[in-house]
């Protein structure tokens, strides 16, 4: 065992055996390089039992009064510094798996050229656009509720009317969706009252029953978006690019929806 203050290598560094294509050797060396066989630890000496990996990167343990503490500006949710092990300015591949412990988060898009999944490959996002969530009344159950899917880019208002013969539409509504496609379900609560939709503009559903009875029903209210073109819900084609339309306005589940 040797000690020395500062090693200067001007050509190779190897520590193990084995011809090494990488670096190459002998005449066609590349100055600077270098092999080490491994297990090799980095930072704190204690924080790797065994050897788990050819390389094992710890916290930052020098206790050099120069050597600056491991924090380095981080772009992500928390909108904080972070302390890490391992800082790589620049691109990084990974050419197997990357298994990660604990959260994984990104500063900007995360784009897979595979499927996205969950819960070990329980859930494909391409499959179904799902929540999955603890059951709210069943202890040890599971509760899971999907989105509704149809032809046309929709959005609903529901309640419940009392004692008044109209629906006030959101304020919202008359620049959000297209009025000529609203749609109304009524469902009468109590007795029969013979309700109906009298009429229809962009900010109110006028009703009226029988006799002038006081209307007490529930309502279910669709229309379609007008901010933006309507949806061609079939076309020819062997995958969404082929949309006839403009893609810029859909997140297309499985697709590109992590991107957008």
């Amino acid at each position: 065992m040797a000690d020395f203050p500062d090693v200067n290598v001007g050509g190779q560094l190897k520590v193990g055996t084995g011809i090494v294509p990488a670096i190459k050797e002998g005449d066609t060396k590349i100055n600077g390089s270098a092999f080490i066989e491994g297990p090799m630890v980095i930072g704190s000496p204690t924080e790797f039992p065994t050897a788990y990996a050819t390389l094992m990167v710890g916290p930052l343990t020098n206790s050099d009064p120069d050597v600056v503490p491991p924090f380095v500006p981080g772009a992500l949710c928390q909108s904080a510094v972070n302390p890490y092990a391992l800082c790589v300015s620049a691109n990084a591949a990974v050419m197997g798996n990357l298994d990660v412990n604990s959260k994984l988060q990104a500063g900007g898009n995360i784009i897979a050229g595979g499927e996205v999944m969950s819960r070990c490959g329980g859930h494909i996002l391409s499959a179904k656009k799902n929540f999955d969530i603890p059951h709210p009344s069943k202890e040890g159950w599971r509760l899971r509720h999907t989105c509704p899917e149809g032809p046309s880019n929709d959005v609903y208002v529901r309640g419940k009317v009392l004692n008044r013969n109209e629906i006030q539409l959101p304020s919202y509504w008359k620049d959000l969706v297209d009025w000529t496609t609203i749609t109304a379900s009524l469902t009468p609560i109590g007795a029969h009252q013979d309700v109906i939709i009298k009429r229809i503009d962009e900010d109110k559903i006028y009703l009226q029953s029988k006799g002038g009875m006081p209307i007490h029903c529930f309502y279910h209210i669709f229309a379609e978006r007008k901010d933006g073109e309507r949806l061609i819900s079939e076309y020819e084609g062997e995958s969404p690019t082929d949309y006839p339309g403009n893609n810029n306005e859909y997140s297309i589940s499985g697709y590109h929806y992590d991107i957008k």
